[in-house]
Protein backbone atom coordinates (compact mmCIF):
# COMPACT_ATOMS: atom_id res chain seq x y z
CA UNK A 1 0.00 0.00 0.00
CA UNK A 2 1.00 3.37 -0.36
CA UNK A 3 0.39 6.34 2.30
CA UNK A 4 1.85 8.98 0.55
CA UNK A 5 3.22 9.94 -2.72
CA UNK A 6 6.87 8.61 -3.24
CA UNK A 7 7.20 7.56 0.28
CA UNK A 8 10.85 6.26 1.27
CA UNK A 9 10.04 4.05 3.05
CA UNK A 10 8.39 1.81 0.70
CA UNK A 11 11.52 1.90 -1.66
CA UNK A 12 14.99 0.16 -1.03
CA UNK A 13 17.83 2.53 -0.25
CA UNK A 14 20.64 2.83 -3.26
CA UNK A 15 23.46 0.78 -3.58
CA UNK A 16 26.77 2.27 -3.32
CA UNK A 17 30.22 0.31 -2.26
CA UNK A 18 32.44 1.23 0.31
CA UNK A 19 34.86 1.73 -2.21
CA UNK A 20 32.76 4.55 -4.20
CA UNK A 21 31.83 6.03 -0.61
CA UNK A 22 35.80 6.97 -0.16
CA UNK A 23 36.22 8.44 -3.71
CA UNK A 24 33.21 10.58 -3.07
CA UNK A 25 34.79 11.42 0.33
CA UNK A 26 38.04 12.24 -1.51
CA UNK A 27 36.70 14.21 -4.41
CA UNK A 28 33.75 16.50 -3.12
CA UNK A 29 35.42 16.49 0.99
CA UNK A 30 39.19 16.57 0.23
CA UNK A 31 39.30 13.22 2.98
CA UNK A 32 40.06 9.73 2.94
CA UNK A 33 40.02 7.16 5.39
CA UNK A 34 38.64 3.68 6.52
CA UNK A 35 34.82 3.03 6.03
CA UNK A 36 32.50 1.64 8.37
CA UNK A 37 28.96 1.21 6.73
CA UNK A 38 26.06 1.95 9.19
CA UNK A 39 22.27 1.15 9.85
CA UNK A 40 20.24 3.47 7.92
CA UNK A 41 16.37 3.72 7.39
CA UNK A 42 16.18 5.86 4.29
CA UNK A 43 20.16 6.93 4.20
CA UNK A 44 23.43 5.06 3.44
CA UNK A 45 25.63 6.03 6.23
CA UNK A 46 29.39 5.55 6.17
CA UNK A 47 31.58 6.66 9.64
CA UNK A 48 35.25 6.78 7.97
CA UNK A 49 37.70 6.74 10.77
CA UNK A 50 40.14 9.47 9.75
CA UNK A 51 44.27 9.56 9.73
CA UNK A 52 44.29 11.74 12.32
CA UNK A 53 42.32 9.00 14.60
CA UNK A 54 39.12 10.99 14.50
CA UNK A 55 35.84 9.83 12.71
CA UNK A 56 33.08 11.71 10.42
CA UNK A 57 29.73 10.52 8.84
CA UNK A 58 29.63 10.61 4.96
CA UNK A 59 25.77 10.26 4.69
CA UNK A 60 24.38 9.87 1.51
CA UNK A 61 20.44 10.83 0.99
CA UNK A 62 18.13 8.58 -0.47
CA UNK A 63 17.59 9.35 -4.61
CA UNK A 64 13.75 10.29 -4.37
CA UNK A 65 14.81 12.04 -0.98
CA UNK A 66 13.66 16.34 -1.77
CA UNK A 67 16.66 19.29 -1.15
CA UNK A 68 14.49 20.85 0.82
CA UNK A 69 14.14 18.20 3.17
CA UNK A 70 17.59 17.98 3.33
CA UNK A 71 18.37 21.75 3.31
CA UNK A 72 15.91 21.66 6.90
CA UNK A 73 17.91 19.27 8.46
CA UNK A 74 21.02 21.50 7.87
CA UNK A 75 19.75 24.46 8.71
CA UNK A 76 18.68 22.95 11.86
CA UNK A 77 21.64 21.23 12.65
CA UNK A 78 23.20 25.18 12.16
CA UNK A 79 20.66 26.87 14.23
CA UNK A 80 21.04 24.96 17.18
CA UNK A 81 24.94 25.61 16.65
CA UNK A 82 24.36 29.16 16.84
CA UNK A 83 22.00 28.87 19.54
CA UNK A 84 23.32 26.37 21.71
CA UNK A 85 27.08 26.25 20.95
CA UNK A 86 27.84 23.52 24.02
CA UNK A 87 24.45 21.16 23.49
CA UNK A 88 26.05 18.19 22.24
CA UNK A 89 24.43 17.55 18.90
CA UNK A 90 25.60 16.57 15.36
CA UNK A 91 27.19 18.83 12.76
CA UNK A 92 27.26 19.20 9.51
CA UNK A 93 30.46 20.66 7.15
CA UNK A 94 31.11 22.28 4.52
CA UNK A 95 32.22 20.07 0.79
CA UNK A 96 35.60 21.55 -1.19
CA UNK A 97 33.24 24.08 -3.08
CA UNK A 98 32.04 25.67 0.24
CA UNK A 99 28.54 24.06 0.55
CA UNK A 100 26.39 22.07 2.73
CA UNK A 101 24.95 19.66 0.17
CA UNK A 102 26.63 18.17 -2.98
CA UNK A 103 25.06 16.47 -5.63
CA UNK A 104 26.67 13.29 -6.48
CA UNK A 105 25.56 10.35 -8.85
CA UNK A 106 27.16 6.48 -8.87
CA UNK A 107 26.03 4.24 -11.33
CA UNK A 108 23.32 6.45 -12.34
CA UNK A 109 21.75 6.86 -8.80
CA UNK A 110 21.33 10.55 -7.57
CA UNK A 111 21.93 11.51 -4.65
CA UNK A 112 22.82 14.31 -1.88
CA UNK A 113 26.33 13.51 -0.13
CA UNK A 114 26.73 15.42 3.32
CA UNK A 115 29.75 15.28 5.65
CA UNK A 116 28.64 15.31 9.42
CA UNK A 117 30.45 14.77 12.65
CA UNK A 118 31.08 11.63 14.44
CA UNK A 119 31.37 11.29 17.90
CA UNK A 120 32.87 8.36 19.69
CA UNK A 121 31.32 6.43 22.52
CA UNK A 122 28.85 4.62 23.28
CA UNK A 123 25.61 4.05 21.64
CA UNK A 124 22.94 4.04 23.89
CA UNK A 125 21.38 0.71 22.57
CA UNK A 126 24.31 -1.31 23.47
CA UNK A 127 23.74 -0.53 27.43
CA UNK A 128 22.25 -3.21 29.08
CA UNK A 129 20.97 -0.93 32.04
CA UNK A 130 20.44 2.74 31.96
CA UNK A 131 20.50 5.06 35.02
CA UNK A 132 18.42 7.74 36.42
CA UNK A 133 21.11 9.89 36.12
CA UNK A 134 21.47 9.58 32.02
CA UNK A 135 17.74 9.47 31.72
CA UNK A 136 17.43 12.96 33.09
CA UNK A 137 20.51 13.96 31.08
CA UNK A 138 18.68 12.30 27.82
CA UNK A 139 15.31 14.50 28.94
CA UNK A 140 17.63 17.73 29.85
CA UNK A 141 19.19 17.31 26.18
CA UNK A 142 16.44 17.05 24.61
CA UNK A 143 14.44 19.68 25.97
CA UNK A 144 18.09 22.15 25.41
CA UNK A 145 17.56 20.86 21.77
CA UNK A 146 13.69 21.89 21.49
CA UNK A 147 14.67 24.98 22.76
CA UNK A 148 17.29 25.85 20.26
CA UNK A 149 14.70 25.57 17.84
CA UNK A 150 12.21 27.98 19.27
CA UNK A 151 10.85 30.58 16.46
CA UNK A 152 12.88 28.60 13.78
CA UNK A 153 11.29 27.82 10.25
CA UNK A 154 11.47 26.26 6.93
CA UNK A 155 9.61 26.21 3.89
CA UNK A 156 9.73 21.91 4.54
CA UNK A 157 9.41 21.71 8.43
CA UNK A 158 5.75 20.78 7.79
CA UNK A 159 7.04 18.09 4.80
CA UNK A 160 5.08 14.88 4.93
CA UNK A 161 6.49 11.95 7.40
CA UNK A 162 5.31 8.93 8.28
CA UNK A 163 6.75 8.81 11.47
CA UNK A 164 4.77 11.96 12.75
CA UNK A 165 3.17 11.44 15.27
CA UNK A 166 0.50 13.85 14.85
CA UNK A 167 -1.14 11.80 11.75
CA UNK A 168 -1.27 8.78 13.71
CA UNK A 169 -5.16 8.11 12.82
CA UNK A 170 -4.19 7.46 9.11
CA UNK A 171 -1.96 4.32 10.14
CA UNK A 172 -4.86 1.67 10.55
CA UNK A 173 -4.59 0.18 7.26
CA UNK A 174 -0.74 -0.93 8.61
CA UNK A 175 -2.44 -3.04 11.11
CA UNK A 176 -3.06 -5.79 8.50
CA UNK A 177 0.71 -6.79 9.07
CA UNK A 178 0.19 -7.41 12.68
CA UNK A 179 -0.33 -11.21 12.41
CA UNK A 180 -1.13 -11.84 16.64
CA UNK A 181 -4.71 -10.53 17.51
CA UNK A 182 -3.87 -9.46 20.86
CA UNK A 183 -0.87 -7.81 19.72
CA UNK A 184 -3.01 -6.02 16.82
CA UNK A 185 -5.86 -5.18 19.48
CA UNK A 186 -2.98 -3.23 21.79
CA UNK A 187 -2.16 -1.33 18.52
CA UNK A 188 -5.50 -0.96 17.71
CA UNK A 189 -6.43 0.52 21.54
CA UNK A 190 -3.57 3.12 21.56
CA UNK A 191 -4.53 4.65 18.15
CA UNK A 192 -8.31 4.48 19.42
CA UNK A 193 -6.96 6.53 22.80
CA UNK A 194 -4.90 9.41 20.25
CA UNK A 195 -7.71 10.03 18.07
CA UNK A 196 -10.43 10.46 21.24
CA UNK A 197 -7.84 12.33 23.70
CA UNK A 198 -5.10 13.80 21.55
CA UNK A 199 -6.87 14.71 18.18
CA UNK A 200 -9.65 17.21 19.79
CA UNK A 201 -6.45 19.25 21.12
CA UNK A 202 -4.38 19.03 18.30
CA UNK A 203 -4.91 22.51 17.28
CA UNK A 204 -3.87 24.26 20.55
CA UNK A 205 -0.90 22.77 21.24
CA UNK A 206 2.48 24.51 20.75
CA UNK A 207 4.06 23.51 17.75
CA UNK A 208 7.54 23.88 16.94
CA UNK A 209 9.73 21.49 14.76
CA UNK A 210 11.54 18.62 17.03
CA UNK A 211 13.77 16.00 17.08
CA UNK A 212 10.99 13.54 16.45
CA UNK A 213 13.29 10.62 16.91
CA UNK A 214 15.21 10.08 20.17
CA UNK A 215 15.78 6.43 20.32
CA UNK A 216 18.61 4.73 21.31
CA UNK A 217 20.28 4.29 18.00
CA UNK A 218 20.06 8.36 18.15
CA UNK A 219 22.09 8.77 21.45
CA UNK A 220 25.57 8.37 21.80
CA UNK A 221 26.75 8.25 25.68
CA UNK A 222 30.20 8.63 27.23
CA UNK A 223 31.84 5.00 27.36
CA UNK A 224 33.33 6.32 30.61
CA UNK A 225 31.03 7.48 32.18
CA UNK A 226 27.50 6.21 30.80
CA UNK A 227 25.74 9.15 32.83
CA UNK A 228 25.67 11.47 30.38
CA UNK A 229 24.59 12.60 26.64
CA UNK A 230 28.00 12.84 24.36
CA UNK A 231 25.92 13.33 21.05
CA UNK A 232 22.13 13.57 19.58
CA UNK A 233 22.20 11.86 16.58
CA UNK A 234 20.08 11.98 13.09
CA UNK A 235 18.03 14.73 12.27
CA UNK A 236 16.14 12.90 9.49
CA UNK A 237 12.74 12.72 11.10
CA UNK A 238 12.41 16.05 12.01
CA UNK A 239 9.09 17.77 11.49
CA UNK A 240 7.11 20.74 12.37
CA UNK A 241 4.59 18.97 15.35
CA UNK A 242 3.10 19.44 18.56
CA UNK A 243 6.34 20.29 21.06
CA UNK A 244 5.18 17.37 23.61
CA UNK A 245 5.39 14.72 21.27
CA UNK A 246 9.09 14.68 21.48
CA UNK A 247 8.66 14.36 24.70
CA UNK A 248 6.41 10.95 24.42
CA UNK A 249 9.18 10.06 22.05
CA UNK A 250 11.93 9.87 24.09
CA UNK A 251 10.08 8.93 26.97
CA UNK A 252 8.90 6.14 25.03
CA UNK A 253 12.13 4.71 24.50
CA UNK A 254 13.07 4.58 28.07
CA UNK A 255 9.73 2.78 29.58
CA UNK A 256 11.00 -0.17 31.43
CA UNK A 257 10.94 -3.94 30.82
CA UNK A 258 10.56 -4.92 34.65
CA UNK A 259 9.46 -3.77 37.95
CA UNK A 260 8.19 0.02 38.01
CA UNK A 261 8.31 -0.05 34.01
CA UNK A 262 6.81 3.86 34.18
CA UNK A 263 9.70 5.59 36.17
CA UNK A 264 12.30 5.60 33.82
CA UNK A 265 10.09 7.43 31.61
CA UNK A 266 9.21 9.66 34.23
CA UNK A 267 12.85 10.69 34.81
CA UNK A 268 13.04 11.97 30.99
CA UNK A 269 9.66 13.70 31.44
CA UNK A 270 10.91 15.08 34.81
CA UNK A 271 13.85 16.08 33.35
CA UNK A 272 12.96 18.10 30.52
CA UNK A 273 9.80 19.64 32.24
CA UNK A 274 12.83 21.10 34.44
CA UNK A 275 14.59 22.92 31.59
CA UNK A 276 11.56 23.49 29.14
CA UNK A 277 8.53 23.38 30.81
CA UNK A 278 5.26 21.60 30.00
CA UNK A 279 1.70 23.38 29.72
CA UNK A 280 -1.15 21.05 31.83
CA UNK A 281 -2.36 20.18 28.55
CA UNK A 282 0.59 18.97 27.03
CA UNK A 283 1.07 16.79 30.66
CA UNK A 284 -2.54 15.27 30.50
CA UNK A 285 -1.96 13.92 26.83
CA UNK A 286 1.09 12.10 27.65
CA UNK A 287 -0.16 8.90 28.47
CA UNK A 288 -1.93 8.31 25.15
CA UNK A 289 1.04 9.67 23.13
CA UNK A 290 3.25 7.16 25.07
CA UNK A 291 1.17 4.35 23.45
CA UNK A 292 0.90 6.47 19.92
CA UNK A 293 4.19 6.30 19.51
CA UNK A 294 4.79 2.40 20.33
CA UNK A 295 2.01 1.79 18.57
CA UNK A 296 3.17 3.90 15.85
CA UNK A 297 6.50 2.34 15.56
CA UNK A 298 5.61 -1.35 16.09
CA UNK A 299 2.76 -0.63 12.69
CA UNK A 300 5.42 1.00 10.61
CA UNK A 301 7.81 -1.32 11.49
CA UNK A 302 5.41 -4.62 10.82
CA UNK A 303 4.82 -3.67 7.48
CA UNK A 304 8.18 -2.47 6.45
CA UNK A 305 9.94 -5.51 7.64
CA UNK A 306 7.32 -7.38 4.81
CA UNK A 307 8.53 -4.82 2.17
CA UNK A 308 12.39 -4.80 3.29
CA UNK A 309 13.17 -8.44 4.36
CA UNK A 310 16.60 -8.17 3.52
CA UNK A 311 16.93 -5.01 6.17
CA UNK A 312 14.29 -6.75 8.38
CA UNK A 313 16.55 -6.81 11.62
CA UNK A 314 17.23 -3.08 11.43
CA UNK A 315 13.53 -2.09 10.87
CA UNK A 316 12.67 -4.55 13.96
CA UNK A 317 15.61 -2.89 16.34
CA UNK A 318 13.29 -2.03 19.03
CA UNK A 319 10.32 -3.68 18.30
CA UNK A 320 11.08 -6.52 20.92
CA UNK A 321 11.24 -3.74 23.55
CA UNK A 322 8.20 -1.75 22.09
CA UNK A 323 5.66 -4.97 21.96
CA UNK A 324 6.50 -5.55 25.84
CA UNK A 325 6.52 -1.74 26.71
CA UNK A 326 2.84 -1.28 25.50
CA UNK A 327 1.73 -4.46 26.83
CA UNK A 328 3.02 -3.11 30.47
CA UNK A 329 0.94 0.18 29.62
CA UNK A 330 -1.97 -1.05 29.11
CA UNK A 331 -1.72 -2.89 32.52
CA UNK A 332 -1.76 0.62 34.35
CA UNK A 333 -4.78 2.90 34.46
CA UNK A 334 -4.79 6.39 32.68
CA UNK A 335 -5.14 7.90 35.94
CA UNK A 336 -2.54 6.42 37.64
CA UNK A 337 -0.04 7.55 34.69
CA UNK A 338 -1.17 10.71 34.51
CA UNK A 339 -0.96 11.66 38.34
CA UNK A 340 2.83 10.22 37.86
CA UNK A 341 3.63 12.35 35.20
CA UNK A 342 2.05 15.60 36.99
CA UNK A 343 3.98 14.49 40.12
CA UNK A 344 7.10 14.20 38.01
CA UNK A 345 6.57 17.33 36.57
CA UNK A 346 6.57 18.86 40.08
CA UNK A 347 9.25 17.42 41.82
CA UNK A 348 12.59 19.24 41.72
CA UNK A 349 14.99 17.35 39.11
CA UNK A 350 18.42 16.72 40.47
CA UNK A 351 21.46 16.71 38.29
Amino acid sequence: MSLEPDSLLEVAPAKVSDEQAIALLQKYFGLSGTPERMGGERDLNFRVQLADGTSRLLKLSHPLEQHAVVDFHNQAMLRIEQQDPELPVQRVYRSLSGKYITYVEVDGQHMIARLLSFVDGLPLYRLVETTAALRRDIGRALARFDRALVGFEHPAAGHTLLWDMQHAARLRPLLVHISDSFERGLVERGLDGFEEKVLPKMGSLRKQVIHNDMNPHNIIVDADNTDVVRNILDFGDMVQAPLVNDVAVAASYQLGLEGDVLQPALDVIGAYHSVFPLTQDEQQLLPELLATRLALALSINSWRAELHPSNRQYIHRNSQRAWSNLKSLALISRTEIEDRISQACSNKVSA
